[in-house]
């Protein structure tokens, strides 16, 4: 685990995550994991490893909003609720994203996808429940490694809008 100021933790792999991060001159803390690849699901997986509540971890999920990709990011023990992003998207239907489709439009694999560094810029909405956290950890780019930021910085670096779309 290291600390970055502008820069990403010792002994670290760079990831566009990490790299969006020190770009941006905020801090954050790396925490890394041994992945379980037989996770059922990843994000719990690494709140257990991490032992983290899992109220305070947020996956990264994608799905097409009226066909256009946006991103939608909730605590991983809840589901992400289509209807409600689709409508804090402005848009009237909401579909999850085919998984080749996500890695191919953020640059990440499945269970690594992060909100940050992404290949382009997707609209992205984040539940609001993270703004009663005092950091927020996500997914720093690869399985086994995950970012702990200040919500409002996260909500900045994607340019998100805060709407209630966790379900759960």
């Amino acid at each position: 685990m290291g600390k970055g100021k502008g820069g990403t933790a010792k002994g670290s792999t760079g990831t566009p995550a990490t790299v969006a991060a020190t770009d941006a001159k905020i801090e954050f803390t790396l925490h890394t994991y041994e992945p379980d690849p037989d996770a059922g699901s990843y994000g719990e997986a690494a709140a257990d490893a991490l032992g983290i509540p899992y109220a305070q971890i947020f996956k990264t999920l994608l799905a097409e909003v009226d066909g256009r990709l946006t991103v939608g990011v909730v605590p991983v023990s809840a589901s992400l609720d289509l209807k409600a992003l689709a409508a804090a998207a402005g848009g009237k239907r909401a579909r999850m994203a085919e998984p080749r489709d996500a890695e191919r439009a953020t640059g990440y694999v499945v269970g690594g996808i992060s909100p940050l560094g992404q290949r382009r810029r997707l609209p992205t909405v984040i539940d609001v429940s993270v703004s009663g956290l005092a950091t927020v950890y996500v997914s720093a780019g690869r399985r086994g490694l995950q970012i702990e930021l200040v919500p409002g910085d996260l909500v900045r670096l994607t340019g998100a809008r805060l709407a209630a779309i966790a379900r759960g």
